[in-house]
């Protein structure tokens, strides 16, 4: 008969694909039973309920523990982890994925912003080309990464002209940089913004991975990512490459939009990224007189940030500034910041720094620093 040990080195054969390690590592395992007849049941926590793994799960714990000898049956009872449970098991699948990640050109103290969207047409590249802007005028070292790499639009929205190309020492590639902020898109590589970029999910994967890997990105304080929208292959790309990548969800007022930025949500789960807020774009038309028109209607980025917990981070109300700045290469914030929607780009920037601050500041040395300079004690 084997004791509780052996059937749980049995179990460490049993894998979740989803989660990318064994059973047992993942404390997923919540009991081991040895009955005197050979029976053995086995309990194991499963992240959600309805996991859709949990057959081959349950397949596979039943198949390594009935080879061992003296077993006669085995018995596999799921329930579901609590919301304790499931936090502490989804941090130790980050740490390990962080462990193990191939290293990049982007500093473990750069925090990592990926823009995303469920679907086309919400303003996510606005927003992201603002954001970054509006990070760059509190003093901070901004970095902007195009990872639409077949709808790429920042170049034309930051009014970028530089080719990227790269040193002759390092071998790198040298970001273009434009209105203070570096950076990189396909839009820069191309003849011209009018070709078109006819690649499969592996050559786009390969894409941000040079970017990532093959860019000298320097020390920044933060790297916004224009995601391109859905849930594809960018977007699984980037968990794996950057696993410290958190995201923000652009969203319209009206349901549908909500509705759809909830599966964009939900891949950043499975992939482990935090969602840190929702910013909903095109919230509202205001005129002349002061009045303000609802034309895509309202609610759906405070509902998206109910259902997802997590701060919705503001709201840009419509305005042609925005579109006439994308246009002309002079984003809003950086041209006009007494306008409504810069207004509002300025405090979701504000808000980002208060939700994920500077990681340099939260460091031993960056926090003794603060302490002194808040008792003004020279350095």
């Amino acid at each position: 008969m084997p004791t509780k040990a052996q059937v749980i080195d049995a179990l460490k054969g049993v894998v979740d694909p989803e989660l990318g390690g064994n059973i047992v590592d993942l404390d997923m395992v919540s009991s081991v039973e040895i009955g005197e007849d050979g029976t053995v049941t086995v309990g194991i926590a499963l992240t959600i309920a309805e996991c859709p793994m949990r057959g081959q799960i349950e397949n596979d714990t039943a198949r390594k523990v009935r080879a061992m000898p003296g077993v006669t049956d085995v018995v596999v009872k799921t329930t579901a982890m609590t919301k304790k449970q499931r936090a502490e098991l989804m941090s130790g699948v980050r740490r390990r994925a962080r462990e193990n990640a191939q290293p990049t050109q982007v500093s473990p103290l750069t925090r990592v912003v990926a823009v995303s969207s469920g679907k086309g047409g919400v303003g996510k590249s606005s927003v992201s080309v603002n954001l970054a802007i509006a990070l760059q005028r509190q003093g901070f070292r901004v970095g902007l990464l195009d990872a639409d790499i077949w709808g790429f639009s920042i170049p034309r929205m930051l009014g970028a002209q530089e080719r990227l190309e790269a040193d002759d020492e390092t071998r790198l590639i040298e970001p273009a940089t434009v209105h203070g902020i570096k950076i990189v898109s396909t839009g820069l590589i191309i003849d011209s913004e009018e070709t078109a970029l006819m690649w499969r999910g592996l050559m786009l994967s390969k894409a941000l991975e040079q970017f990532l890997g093959q860019v000298a990105w320097g020390e920044l304080d933060y790297l916004v990512i224009d995601m391109p929208p859905g849930t594809g292959d960018i977007q699984m790309a980037l968990s794996r490459l950057l696993p410290q990548a958190e995201m923000i969800v652009v969203t319209t007022p009206q349901k549908a939009a909500q509705k759809v930025a909830v599966r964009v949500a939900d891949m950043a789960r499975r992939s482990h990224m935090p969602v840190i807020g929702v910013i909903e774009n095109m919230s509202g038309f205001v005129c002349d007189h002061g009045d303000t028109y609802e034309l895509f209607g309202s609610g759906g980025g405070a509902e998206l940030a109910y259902d997802l917990n997590v701060p919705l981070m503001g709201n840009v109300p419509l305005d042609a500034a925005v579109v006439d700045g994308g246009d002309e290469g002079i984003p809003v914030t950086a041209g006009d910041p007494g306008n409504r929607a810069a207004e509002a780009f300025t405090g979701i920037g504000e808000r980002l720094v208060e939700l994920l601050p500077p990681a340099a500041d939260e460091t031993c040395t960056g926090r003794i620093a603060k302490l002194l300079d808040d008792l003004e004690i020279p350095v």
